[in-house]
Formats: structure tokens, sequence, C-alpha cells
């Protein structure tokens, strides 16, 4: 008998690990950027600017990183399986509250700078990654959290979940970076500055953070 394919028998530690730091140096960056360049946090101070910059923090840290750290929790939590599904339920709650007022940050925004809503593909993203951000909670809540659930609807479901689960992840990275991309080009920054490298920093950071934790998906928890 051909011996069995050892091709994914590394321990996904590692790849959990330098998640964690991408994502620490990912919310570094975007205090600095937010903080020193754009003028820092308001929802009401006479500088749309600040609202807009609120909108950026909750989406990239409280929606991206967040809802990254609750993908990897399976493979970062210690003890049992209902200990990992508990924080992994938690943090995703903490997204989507995050991407709640995060959106109403960038409604607010538009509707103080008499922008018009939704004529934008970053607009276009978010609104398709927060819809199906929902939908995929509500499922996933119904299935595997509330009370009573058929075992056997639940393992035929697990597959669909993990899947959409990771689409709608990569899919809010991608909304992120577009939204990083106008960002920039508002900016009209016609030399390379501190604040260009930091905006494009954080976007190369976001990508390698969603790469990570489709791999510590992929890797087995091995003790």
């Amino acid at each position: 008998m051909a011996p069995k394919s050892r091709s994914y028998q590394i321990s996904a530690t590692p790849a959990t690990l330098f998640g964690h730091l991408l994502a620490m140096a990912i919310t570094t960056l975007v205090l600095v950027w937010t903080l020193k360049f754009r003028g820092g946090f308001a929802l009401e101070s006479g500088i749309e600017e600040k609202i807009l910059n609120v909108h950026t923090f909750l989406m990239v840290v409280g929606f991206i990183l967040i809802g990254g750290e609750a993908i990897m929790a399976y493979k970062t939590v210690q003890g049992t399986r209902n200990t990992q599904k508990g924080v992994h339920v938690i943090l995703h709650l903490l997204a989507l509250a995050a991407i709640i007022f995060g959106f109403y940050c960038a409604i607010q925004f538009n509707h103080e700078s008499r922008v018009p809503h939704f004529l934008t593909l970053h607009s276009w993203l978010g609104i398709t990654t927060i819809s199906l951000f929902g939908i995929q909670y509500l499922f996933g809540f119904v299935f595997y959290v509330f009370p009573g659930g058929d075992m056997s609807s639940r393992g035929n479901f697990m597959p669909w979940h993990t899947f959409f689960g990771m689409v709608i992840f990569l899919l809010a990275v991608c909304t992120a970076e577009t939204g990083l991309m106008e960002r920039f080009f508002f900016l009209a920054v016609v030399k390379i500055n501190q604040e260009v490298l930091i905006v494009n920093f954080t976007g190369l950071l976001l990508f390698l953070f969603a790469a990570t934790v489709s791999l510590t998906v992929l890797l087995p928890r091995l003790y």
C-alpha cells in the first residue's frame, strides 16, 4: 500500500503566529496613518474625514482582523471544541458590530460631505460583503449555536459554511483594498512620502494576512 500523503501534515501554529504578528502590524499602521496623518477619530467634528477614519479603522481592524482571528480560533484557542466555537462566535459577533457601525460611519461621511451614495466599486463590494456576512452569521448561529440542531444537517452544512466564510473574508479584504485605493487617490499625492508608504504597506499586509488565514484553514492543528 502506498504511504499516505503528508502534503498538509504541517502544524498550523507557525501560520497562526505569523497571522497574529501581521494583525498587530496592520493595526499599528492604521492607527499611525489615521492619527498622525488624517487627524484622528470623531463622529461629529465638522471635519468629515475624521468620520471616515472611524469607518476605516472599524472595517480593517474591527471586521477583517477580528474576523480573521475568529476564523483562526479553532487552531489558536486552547481548550475544548465548544470553547473554540464560543470564541469563534463571539469574535464574529464583534466583527458584525464593527461592520454595522462602520457602515453607519460611511453613510454619515457621505451625507455630511454631500457625496452620492453607492457609486463606487468599493461601496458595491462593501454592501455585498456586509449582506453575505450577516446571512452567513445567521445560518451559522442557527446550525451550530442554536440548541437542538440536527447533527446530520450540521455535518452536511459544514463544508459550505467553511467555503462561504472564506469567500466572504477574502471579499472583505478586496473591499478594504479598493477603499485604500480610493483614499490614496483622494490624497492627490504627487510624490512618495511617509503617508503613501503607510497606505501601500497596509494593503500589502492585508493581502498577506488573508493568505495566512486561508493557510491556517488548510493546515491541521498538530499537538
